[in-house]
């Protein structure tokens, strides 16, 4: 069966992304690793705000049905599924993936290097294109 993937935070046209079950018919969600001790927020204390936080919870839904495409392609490897019907599977989640990242690089240049102080919008900014050049030369 085809199902289309919503493009996170309103990026892009969409496009069917995989050919197989939702995260959720997928079978149990593994509980998500737990976050480095320098990334959580003390007891009792806010957590901060991110450039994603408004949409977290959407985000987490898409990277959800991301990992089910990923389950997918688990499945279609035990299978012996045709080479090429995998490798456009995996071709699917990269693109979902990198609508995941366009979404957050949005969310970071409007609230994190435009919310920053005067004095650190330049490492901010210059922190922010370090990781567009990481996205842009994998693989």
């Amino acid at each position: 069966m085809d199902v289309s993937v919503e493009l996170p935070m309103g990026v892009g046209a969409g496009a069917p992304a995989a050919a197989f079950e939702p995260a959720e018919a997928a079978g149990p969600t593994a509980a998500p690793p737990a976050a480095p001790a320098s990334a959580t927020a003390s007891v009792g204390a806010p957590a901060p705000v991110r450039g994603y936080s408004a949409s977290k919870d959407q985000l987490l839904k898409r990277l959800r049905r991301i990992e089910g495409q990923v389950r997918g392609v688990q499945n279609m490897v035990v299978d012996d599924r045709y080479c090429i019907d995998v490798l456009t599977q995996i071709s699917a989640i990269q693109a979902a993936l990198d609508k995941v990242a366009l979404g957050l690089l949005d969310g970071h240049a409007h609230h994190c290097v435009m919310g920053a102080a005067e004095g650190e919008r330049d490492a901010k900014t210059d922190e922010m294109m370090a990781a567009v050049g990481r996205l842009m030369h994998r693989g």
